[in-house]
């Protein structure tokens, strides 16, 4: 069993309590997460970035190129502690509920977005009704699937528009969203969700101003937020510049007045700049530099290291769109003839560790050895495995990655495990950059396999498995569906105690070692690098970079 550094405890009940209390900002620990605290105020400072896949509309932005920008330049109700992502108060003055299924939500006044205008009750319920609305067909709308009316809301047809005729949604706003006054609006769901309140935290449920319903398309393009920053300009393929936002009021604040992200293609660029001191922060350390611990010796005391909420996997196209991977044998077969151990040892070196399951074993509920048998590796096994389900009916087995980060080493190391130990060609594939690798699996038109990642949106072990595997999830980019895990899902959601819900989150994981929509590889270690001209860099528990504390020396 994996020892974790840090465990993330979340109580249903607990948790709603301390939202309705309030609590004050988390204390910042140094240690390897960290560089020394402290550096003047102003300046500054440019980091990695990546091409977005979608404009930056927080309802419509479920990857880390466009999250790590929303996340700067909007604030929510709920902010995490970058150190152990406990859930506390932001823009909420109190979230209340005496059931888990009526909540009544209190706003701070005095909040203001960029343009001026006050942030409000409206700014949440219009900005999640617009979420839930089916015709918007915003990718994180799903996140307000457990709020009164939201399948009212969604479109029933099928084909090219879902939307025509009788499968137009039935009403446009949720029925479970209430503006009671100025700065107070009301939450029911539709049936108890213990953690509602932990998930208020994630960019979805972020607010938005008048003017986005005005003109969403030229919003997504220049985005007006209500965080520590504001956005400036957005060079397509080439950065995206923020500056501090003059009108934040909030106790979450940045120290450096600009923040520019420089869009590289790939992980090496980024990191010499960084080595060159033409680049301040990389969120990313190249495989070349994992080896033998190069980064720490080429960046003495400017570099460090987390375990945090990150999985590293591979999913299986969806079987309408390639039926070659549909037999779940072979999917097993697959996982089985992969091993990690030695890609983890000659690729990371050490920095990552084999998983053996879905969730991550930071947050409470983790449970390990859930995949049992199929994430080990076995050569011998896997090649009677692949036999028993009849063997493979594709030319080739295909595992496809975005080229502009460091993907190709450990996938093209995957492909060998995979071909040696079962026989069957394995091509590693590169796609130009993130936004159109994404673009790809959203459109259903990549087949075979390809890389997929899960960076936690909120610290519950329900976030690495409803929003995922869930039947028609956000970023259930397989298209898996299995009736017996959506239900042990609904009664996980539906306990008031903690340990109860986490059983039965647990065995609904165990469903996915049956049906493997997704291989387990590995789980995340964070590791940055950062010029000698910045301090104060911090990893959060999510694996970002916590704005908050970097600072110019």
């Amino acid at each position: 069993m994996r020892g974790t550094t840090r465990t993330v405890a979340v109580a249903a009940m607990s948790a709603v309590a301390l939202l309705a209390a309030g609590c004050g900002n988390g204390g910042e620990s140094g240690g390897s997460s960290s560089s020394a605290a402290g550096g003047q105020k102003g300046g500054e400072i440019t980091v990695r970035g990546c091409n977005p896949q979608n404009p930056l509309v927080p309802s419509n932005t479920t990857e880390t190129c466009g999250g790590n920008v929303i996340d700067a330049i909007f604030s929510k109700l709920v902010h995490y502690d970058a150190e152990t992502a406990k859930p506390e108060n932001d823009l909420a003055e109190s979230i209340e509920t005496t059931d888990n299924q009526n909540f009544t939500v209190k706003v701070k006044q005095g909040n203001k977005f960029a343009d001026g205008t006050d942030v409000t009750a409206k700014s949440f319920v219009d900005a999640w009704n617009y979420a839930a609305y089916g015709p918007n067909a915003q990718s994180s709308g799903y996140f307000m699937e457990p709020i009164e009316g939201f399948g009212d809301t969604q479109c029933t047809g099928e084909g090219d528009d879902p939307c025509a005729g009788a499968g137009k949604a039935k009403a446009e706003t949720l029925t479970g969203l209430k503006v009671v006054d100025d700065y107070t609006f009301t939450i029911k769901t539709s049936e108890k969700v213990s953690n509602l309140p932990v998930r208020l935290g994630y960019s979805a449920f972020a607010p938005l101003p008048e003017a986005f319903f005005k003109d969403p398309k030229a919003f997504g393009d220049k985005p007006i937020g209500n965080g520590p920053y504001k956005l400036d300009a957005w060079n397509k393929e080439q950065s995206i510049v923020l500056s501090k936002n003059p009108d934040y009021k909030g106790a979450f604040g940045g120290k450096v007045d600009k923040i520019t992200f420089k869009i590289y293609q790939d992980s090496d660029s980024a990191y010499n700049d960084v080595l060159a001191n033409n680049l301040d922060i990389t969120d990313e350390i190249p495989a070349s530099a994992l080896i033998d611990d190069k980064y720490k010796s080429d960046l003495p005391d400017r570099n460090a290291q987390k375990e945090t909420g990150v999985i590293q996997t591979i999913t299986f196209a969806p079987t309408k769109v390639d039926p070659n991977y549909a037999d779940p044998k072979i999917r097993q077969a697959i996982s089985m003839a992969i091993d990690r151990n030695t890609i983890i040892k000659q690729i990371f070196n050490g920095t990552r560790e084999p998983a053996t399951g879905w969730v991550s074993p930071v947050v409470d509920g983790y449970k390990a050895d859930q995949c049992g048998e199929y994430c080990t590796y076995d050569a011998a096994k896997a090649k009677a495995l692949l036999t028993e389900a009849g063997g493979f009916k594709g030319d080739k087995i295909t595992l496809s990655y975005n080229a502009d980060a460091a993907h190709k080493e450990w996938t093209e190391a995957t492909c060998n495990s995979i071909k040696q130990a079962l026989g069957v060609d394995c091509v590693a594939t590169g796609v130009v950059d993130f936004a159109t690798f994404r673009s790809q699996i959203a459109d259903r038109k990549m087949k075979g396999m390809f890389r997929t990642g899960w960076q936690m949106d909120y610290p519950s072990i329900e976030n690495f498995l409803a929003p995922i595997f869930k039947t028609g999830a956000s970023s259930n980019d397989g298209d898996y569906s299995n009736p017996a895990f959506d239900k042990l899902l609904t009664e996980a959601a539906a306990e008031t105690d903690a340990a109860a819900a986490n059983q039965k989150y647990q065995e609904a994981e165990a469903l996915l070692a049956q049906d493997m929509p997704a291989i387990p590889m590995w789980y995340g270690k964070t590791t940055m690098g950062w010029s000698d001209k910045v301090t104060g860099v911090k990893i959060t528990a999510f694996g970002t970079i916590d704005f908050s504390s970097v600072a110019l020396k």
